[in-house]
């Protein structure tokens, strides 16, 4: 059975033509782009709270790289580099190595050179840090939405929540439902190009990971404003013959407060609304006007009915220690 070192040479350490020095070493060395500033960010992967012990090991090593580069991809960052830290329970190879190529998959499409990381013996755990670079002033921020902002959300949120529903067997989504949510679910875009094209239009943006409401509400509280979702403008979620009352009501849910989405959520003036929809057309993404920024208590999120009336959904998003 390989050791620790001998694992992280096999599986682990690639070419790194961005740094000055990478895997091997006490520390990498990297030199950022001068005159930009650096955005860095941490998310970690536990076994049983962010992902099912039997998820697929490549599916799992994009998603542990990918929750990060939307982080990045909310601050309007240019993904550089990154650093992989984790726990195994058991030295399983075949896994190890679909994994790793899950994980150098995503850094390849998204142009990121791991440059380090750590590894030990415990609980199955993923920790990823990442590194990008934004022009001078110019990141994308929670704190700068305005009274009368709209409020915008890429994608469709709300399928990969429904995607665990479906793995978890608590409802049967038809297809091609069905499929779509558990890629969504295992297999997060982060949605890196938007967040570039967003830098000088939006006024305040984040990425979706805990729930719409939830995120959507963090904007609110960093920017001293509340916020009005209208449910007629969320995007088309299941629905037809085959989607009872109660699984429509689920997706409604699932869209709201359901989380690990990893669309981005973000506010421009009402101005930028045609910018907006030139971005959408020239990703290929679509990207909807869901609400809009007003006075109010700072973070709170009122949820309207097609007649403007308020209603109450008890649960905004994921809270790990609520």
């Amino acid at each position: 059975m390989p050791g620790e070192f001998a694992l992280i040479g096999q599986y682990f350490a690639r070419a790194t033509p961005s740094a000055i020095l990478g895997p091997g070493d006490d520390c990498a060395l990297v030199q950022p782009t001068p005159g930009k500033e650096l955005a860095i960010t941490t998310d970690m992967l536990v076994a049983g709270t962010h992902f099912l012990p039997d998820t697929d090991p490549h599916n799992l090593g994009w998603k542990a790289l990918a929750v990060n580069l939307s982080d990045l991809a909310a601050m309007g960052a240019t993904p550089r580099w990154a650093l992989l830290a984790g726990s195994l329970p058991a030295v399983d190879e075949p896994w190890i190595a679909k994994f790793a190529a899950g994980f150098f998959a995503c850094a390849a499409e998204y142009g990121v050179d791991i440059v380090g990381g750590d590894t030990t013996r415990g609980p199955l755990n993923v920790c990823v840090t990442a590194l990008g670079e934004c022009e001078p002033g110019q990141a994308l921020r929670r704190d700068g939405a305005r009274a009368g902002d709209l409020v915008w959300v890429s994608g469709r949120p709300g399928l990969a929540s429904l995607g665990l529903a479906q793995l978890q067997g608590r409802i049967e989504l038809p297809e091609p439902w069905s499929r779509l949510c558990v890629t969504a679910l295992e297999k997060p875009q982060p949605r890196v190009a938007l967040g570039r094209a967003l830098v000088g239009f939006a006024s305040a943006a984040i990425d979706v990971s805990d729930g719409l409401l939830a995120d959507l509400g963090h904007i609110g509280e960093r920017s001293g404003l509340a916020s009005a979702v209208h449910l007629v403008q969320l995007p088309h979620l299941p629905r037809g013959e085959t989607c009872d009352a109660g699984l429509r009501r689920l997706a409604l849910e699932c869209q709201l407060a359901g989380g690990d989405d990893y669309e981005l959520c973000f506010t421009t003036p009402p101005e930028q609304a045609n910018a907006v929809g030139a971005i959408a057309a020239r990703l290929e993404l679509p990207l909807w006007c869901i609400g809009r920024m007003v006075a109010g208590r700072a973070g709170e999120v009122t949820v309207l009915d097609p007649d403007d009336n308020p209603v109450e959904f008890p649960r905004r998003g994921y809270d790990h220690f609520a």
